[in-house]
């Protein structure tokens, strides 16, 4: 008879606390000596003296303190972490420019499928035709959908993408004789494309935006000569506009001997609705974790495969998959004849490639543009909400992101932007992007995705007004100073443990 009983809701034991500031102890703290997670029989073999066969610089002197616990305490441990972790499955993850939204699961089965993952695509040719086809037909999907020639997936990350395809850029320029060595990128950049320009062995050129947060084109006609290898871009760009003027800055590139380069951050606003190759660019990197659906975040895998025209295909890293002119309809690889080489295995992050292609099949052409179209509605729809609560610098009509910013609030209240992003968690949200682009002060960059419902949008909307209504309470600016404080974990120092940080090896 339970009325006898306090127990708690939800079936959440007291002695793991899922939410709220409860201490869990360190693996350190549950060890104690002579407990073992894992047992094996004797095989049989001597153990081997590791003086025997080292040289005693590569020995320890000192045995490596591990934790000694039980299975149950170990298993217990880590899932209570991992349930205090916030994720895309536990909610919304409104994470500007860098798109965290749900992975449907039926993409991961198809991923585990054992045709799939117990068959290596590095196997003999003749025995992963199937993966083969798999490689060759989503790279047709991809070119499809950027309107490229041709593509690799060999680059793990957008990153990896950027650099790849700067050294695409860089090995086409020199073939036909070019000096060129500078990248044009406009002042909203990702922060990863000056890095990539400057570790691709080029020259860093800024370009300002106007007035309505777009390129300035007046200011990018002074800087366009004969030095500019390229430009790099994202369309949209980082403040969720479309560059409405993309092919008349194409052509102005191009006149002077240099390459556009389509930064595929933000394709998710753009499919089946307008692509990267038709708006005049010869590069495309697509993430395949911010479009596709693919797992994003956690160190990888990941997925960045570059697409490119027709005049730099021949560059482009190998081998590659591709179908044999041996009239059976077979598949095997090929190694382009101008490559630049490899930059990862030669078959990439196989299993992302599968899930990408799971999703843009399942979802076909109707699908894909329909997943845009609701990612433009949700921003547009947030934005308005929250437009007489926070400045919107740029207040047009928005593609699938936008950027809010808490200056007013601040120069009045004192409460920051981060103070704003920190309170979200205590009401059930990821913080979204603070303060960048660089270009709008106290930042909030903003992307529900278009994997939440209306309700859930409705809900952040009414979140983030909520805090805008406590900044201007003086009772309740305090609380917005210290969030979150309902989180198992405190707001914690990021200044100084940035300046100061205790790496543990």
């Amino acid at each position: 008879m339970t009325e006898h009983f306090d127990l708690p809701g939800g079936g959440v034991a007291s002695s793991s606390p899922l939410v709220g500031s409860g201490t869990e102890p360190t693996i350190f703290e549950f060890s104690v000596p002579g407990r073992k997670s894992s047992s094996f029989r004797n095989s049989g073999v001597d153990i081997l003296d590791p003086a025997s066969v080292l040289d005693s610089n590569f020995l320890r002197s000192t045995e490596v303190e591990l934790p000694e616990v039980s299975e149950r305490d170990l298993v217990g441990h880590f899932t209570r972490l991992a349930s205090r972790q916030y994720s895309v499955d536990l909610g919304a993850y409104p994470l500007g420019s860098c798109t965290m939204k749900y992975n449907p699961k039926f993409a991961d089965n198809v991923a585990g499928m054992p045709g799939l993952s117990a068959v290596h695509p590095a196997s003999p040719t003749g025995l992963i035709q199937g993966w083969l086809e798999l490689l060759v037909m989503a790279e047709e999907y991809l070119c499809e959908i950027t309107g490229m020639k041709a593509a690799t997936f060999q680059p793990a990350a957008g990153a990896a993408g950027e650099l790849t395809g700067l050294l695409l850029i860089r090995a086409f320029l020199e073939h036909t004789g070019s000096k060129a060595n500078k990248i044009i990128i406009p002042d909203s950049s990702h922060g990863t494309n000056p890095a990539s320009v400057t570790l691709g062995g080029f020259e860093v050129l800024t370009v300002p935006s106007d007035e309505d947060g777009l390129v300035d084109i007046e200011a990018l006609a002074k800087i366009l000569d004969d030095g500019v290898a390229g430009m790099m871009m994202t369309n949209p760009n980082t403040l969720g506009l479309f560059e409405v003027k993309i092919t008349e800055i194409a052509r102005m590139v191009h006149e002077v001997g240099g390459l556009m380069y389509y930064d595929g951050a933000n394709l998710n606003a753009i499919l089946g609705i307008s692509r990267p190759g038709d708006m005049g660019f010869d590069v495309v990197h697509s993430n395949l974790h911010k479009t596709f659906a693919t797992p994003h975040g956690g160190g990888g895998p990941g997925s960045g495969p570059v697409a490119v025209s027709s005049a730099l295909a021949d560059f482009l890293p190998g081998p590659k998959a591709c179908r044999l002119n041996d009239g059976e309809g077979k598949f095997g690889w090929e190694v382009p004849p101008l490559s630049i080489g490899r930059v990862h295995s030669h078959f990439g992050n196989a299993l992302v490639v599968a899930r990408a292609l799971a999703y843009m099949i399942f979802n076909g052409s109707d699908g894909l543009k329909m997943a845009s179209d609701l990612a433009v509605l949700n921003a547009n729809w947030l934005k308005a909400s929250i437009d007489d609560y926070y400045e919107i610098p740029f207040n047009g009509v928005c593609m699938h992101e936008f950027v809010a910013s808490a200056r007013q609030i601040k120069k009045d209240t004192g409460i920051r932007g981060l103070d704003i992003a920190k309170s979200l968690f205590e009401r059930g949200f990821h913080s979204p992007t603070v303060y960048f682009p660089l270009i709008v002060e106290e930042a909030l960059m903003i992307e529900p995705t278009e994997t939440e419902s209306p309700q859930t949008v409705r809900a952040l909307a009414d979140a983030l007004i909520d805090i805008a209504k406590l900044a201007r309470d003086p009772e309740s600016k305090g609380a917005l100073h210290d969030a979150p404080t309902t989180t198992p974990v405190r707001r914690l120092d990021e200044a100084r443990a940035a300046r100061n940080p205790k790496l543990v090896f």
